[in-house]
Parts: C-alpha cells; structure tokens; sequence
C-alpha cells in the first residue's frame, strides 16, 4: 500500500473514490453524500489550496481510502475530512495508515492539532435521541458505541473526546468532537 496525493487529474482515481464514498456515508444518514454530484463536489472541493487529499492506493493503483484536511485557525489546527476506506478494505489498516500520514502531513505544514466532528445522525452511540443539555459533560463521560460508530477507531488513534454539538443534525442528533495534538510545543 502506497499513500499519494489525490490529484485532480487522476480520474480513475476520483471514479474509484465516488463509489465507495456514497456507499460508506449510506449507513450515516448523511443525505449530502448520498448521491454522485454531492461527492464529486466533496472531491473537488478537497483540490482546494489549504487542503490536504490524500489516498491510499495498493500495487495494482486500485484506491482503497480517501483522507483529507482543512486549514483552519491559521494553520495551527485543520480539520480531518473526511475519511473513506472501502467496504471490502476495512479493518486491515488502512484508516489507521491513513491518519498516520495525514498527521505527518499536517505536520509539515506547522500544524499541531487534528480535530473531527463525527456525527451521530443514525443512532450509533449513547449521545443520539436525547436532550443533552444542561449535563452535556454527564453524558460525554458515559458515552457507549452502540453500532460501530467511528469514535471509538479515532480514540484508538490517540483522538480524545473534546466536545459535543447537541443537536448539531436535528434535535437529539449530535456532532462528536474529537482531537490530537500532534507536535509538541517549539
């Protein structure tokens, strides 16, 4: 497995990428993915000049994820977004190698944190379908994955639970705030 840049003259690439993207945003309830103009728009949008788009490929040029960044707070923290591994991919390294890299990248950029918002649109953790507020921090702290939402594979990557958006999506519909630090202070 080879990490590249994703580029937007690699087509074959970008087709690969449309594919799996709708399919593994499909379980999410996440309408903006859910069709082929919304992802190619996600795709090209990740072209842009402050924003890292990254893929892992294996030796036949096949792409087996996609992971990408945003530049925000001047360069001091980006946002990872988003990342997709194929279905039949998944679970064998890839995500994991994927944020490896987009750290070392982030990095080299003079980045020092990676933050993620990982919605609960579908009922997939202890945080959907209820009224956070006021004890917002209660129920952070007693947080259970119920159908394999990702943050659980984030926390493994050293991402910490920083927040949450209640209602982000829609009443009892939260957005999870995760982060790393990932350069020590100069």
């Amino acid at each position: 497995m080879q990490i590249i840049d994703l580029t937007a003259d690699n087509p074959l690439a970008i087709a690969q990428i449309v594919d799996f993207f709708i399919a593994g945003f499909q379980d999410r309830a996440s309408e903006h993915f859910a069709n082929r103009d919304s992802a190619l728009e996600e795709i090209q949008d990740s072209f842009a000049p402050d924003r890292i788009s990254r893929i892992a490929v294996d030796e036949d040029g096949t792409v087996l994820g996609w992971i990408g960044a945003i530049r925000s707070y001047e360069g001091h923290a980006w946002e990872l977004h988003p990342l997709v591994v194929r279905s039949d991919r998944q679970r064998q390294g890839v995500g994991k190698t994927l944020v490896a890299d987009l750290e070392e990248q982030v990095r080299q950029r003079g980045g020092s944190t990676i933050y993620i918002g990982t919605d609960d649109e579908a009922g997939e953790t202890s945080l959907f379908g209820i009224d956070l507020y006021p004890n917002v921090w209660e129920h952070i702290a007693q947080i259970k994955n119920l159908r394999h939402h990702p943050y659980e594979f984030y926390q493994k990557q050293g991402y910490t639970i920083v927040g949450v958006i209640p209602d982000a999506n829609g009443f009892g519909k939260p957005d999870i705030l995760m982060a790393k630090r990932i350069k020590e202070k100069d």
